[in-house]
């Protein structure tokens, strides 16, 4: 299930095993309380947690003796393990019994990031996996119009994008941001200047408004952005290799043969962004697109050899892109 499916399923009652994985810190660290919230009582002597890094081999024996313990005075005890990627030989030689087996009395709550090698938890008896990933904008943004709207703000459904947009979609920084705005406000309707004034902009989000600014051959607002971020982050090779990734980017896409849905893949990118893309490139041609591929890069290289420095090398990239000088 995902995230916010978990609140509906608390209340139709407590499962053995929840497997609460993806890169998200926020939906974990939620997930988590969420259950404890509902399941925990007396923490201080029903609730113990484990490094799962720690647990090799035999040692998981400790894991399985604390979820087999009665809880004291109460009807459950909670068992957290984090970062638990056991081998599929140590789930079929100490997990599978009791996984199949699983005390009525406890919870197991395994909290991961994910992405490495073990058993697959999430297909085995008596789990429900929980699906902790980075959500899309649609869905933060309809948290952030929720979350708005409970406090008394109200918001317009571009107001909310953009706080999901500037956030990178990631949560732990949306809900600090949302409560900023609404500590703000306090009461009333939320405009877009106060959202662009307030709620602070992740460095990737604004090299991704510096590239658009490129394709757009704005320069005042490419010169604004630069210079914003070269402040906050005092490191122009930043800003260099932002531009480099962008354009090799666009000439792969261009140059590529591959799907939308293959290149999405490849880039890491969704495939709106590779249709965006897909279009930007062939606006600029292949090559434009190689000649300044092979210019930043060499930029670069001489930065790091110290032919150039950050400053010049920043310079001579930005009269490239806008005055074709190089």
């Amino acid at each position: 299930m995902k995230y916010t499916e978990l609140k509906s399923s608390i209340k139709e009652g407590a499962k053995p095993v929840y497997l609460l994985e993806g890169d998200d810190a926020y939906f974990r660290m939620k997930g988590e309380e969420q259950i404890k919230e509902a399941f925990l009582d007396m923490p201080e002597l029903n609730f113990t947690a484990f490094d799962g890094e720690t647990l090799k081999g035999g040692g998981i024996s400790a894991l399985v003796a604390a979820v087999k313990n009665y809880p004291f005075m109460a009807e459950r005890r909670v068992v957290k393990v984090s970062e638990f990627y056991p081998t599929e030989s140590e789930y079929e030689n100490h997990l599978k019994n009791l996984f199949e087996n699983f005390p009525p009395s406890s919870i197991l709550i395994i909290v991961n990031v994910g992405g490495r090698k073990g058993a697959d938890l999430k297909r085995k008896r008596a789990v429900t996996y929980v699906d902790c990933g980075k959500a899309d904008v649609d869905a933060v943004s309809k948290w952030a119009y929720i979350t708005l709207r409970r406090a008394g703000v109200n918001a317009s459904t571009a107001c909310c994008e953009s706080i999901a947009e500037y956030c990178l979609c990631n949560m732990a920084r949306v809900s600090v941001e949302v409560q900023k705005l609404i500590d703000y406000k306090k009461e009333g309707t939320l405009t877009h200047s106060e959202v662009d004034d307030l709620v602070f902009k992740d460095a990737d989000y604004r090299i991704y408004e510096l590239t658009n600014a490129a394709a757009r051959r704005d320069y005042t607002k490419f010169c604004e952005i630069a210079a914003e971020l070269n402040k906050k982050t005092g490191d122009e090779i930043f800003l260099l290799n932002g531009l480099f990734n962008y354009y090799k980017n666009l000439l792969t896409v261009l140059s590529s043969g591959e799907s939308d849905a293959q290149l999405s893949k490849l880039l890491k990118m969704k495939e709106f962004g590779v249709k965006k893309s897909r279009e930007q490139a062939e606006r600029l041609g292949a090559k434009t697109l190689e000649k300044n591929v092979d210019y930043i890069y060499s930029r670069i290289a001489d930065l790091k050899c110290g032919r150039l420095t950050p400053q010049s090398a920043l310079l001579l990239v930005q009269n490239l892109i806008f005055f074709e000088l190089g």
